[in-house]
């Protein structure tokens, strides 16, 4: 990959919600997404970035909405490929590139259908980090559902109110 995901969608939207200043108690709310079909609940407002990526050669324009927690990134990308076998292969690389960027071990993970769920733990700037992740394909529409935070500041119950609530229309 070109730009891997952190540094060309992530850290924009995380830059954003630390200049905008984050409350830390969860404020859970309703989104709709207005680029996308699916709704979620999140832990507060979020912010929304789109940008091109490189997905194994599948350029397309994603859209990633964020908010973060305490350092606590809770965030849903979507993008369209120019068919469903290629929006299944994004998937692949979406939880590929994911995983690459904290150098993580996936602790757990089950592939169910167009979907890929994951729990993974490894260090970013020399901090033990935990990423969750749900990455799916629906026609060719494809989802990136994550919570990614130091790994003592990712509560269980957050990451399934977060995970549960999101819903592809």
């Amino acid at each position: 990959m070109r730009h891997s995901l952190i540094s060309s969608l992530v850290l924009p939207v995380l830059t954003a919600l630390m200049l905008a200043g984050c409350s830390p108690a969860y404020n859970w709310r309703d989104y709709n997404s207005p680029d996308a079909p699916y709704q979620a609940m999140f832990p507060d407002k979020p912010v929304t970035h789109k940008r091109s990526i490189n997905l194994d050669g599948l350029v397309v324009d994603m859209t990633m909405t964020a908010a973060n927690i305490d350092g606590t990134v809770f965030a849903i990308g979507s993008a369209q490929a120019p068919d469903a076998a290629k929006a299944q292969a994004a998937v692949a690389a979406m939880r590929t590139a994911m995983v690459r960027n904290i150098g993580a071990t996936v602790t757990r993970e089950e592939k169910k259908d167009s979907a890929i769920n994951i729990d993974a733990k490894g260090v970013q700037n020399g901090a033990p980090m935990r990423l969750v992740g749900h990455f799916e394909a629906r026609g060719t529409r494809f989802y990136q559902v994550i919570v990614m935070g130091k790994e003592k500041n990712v509560p269980q119950d957050e990451v399934d109110m977060f995970m549960s609530s999101f819903k592809p229309n």
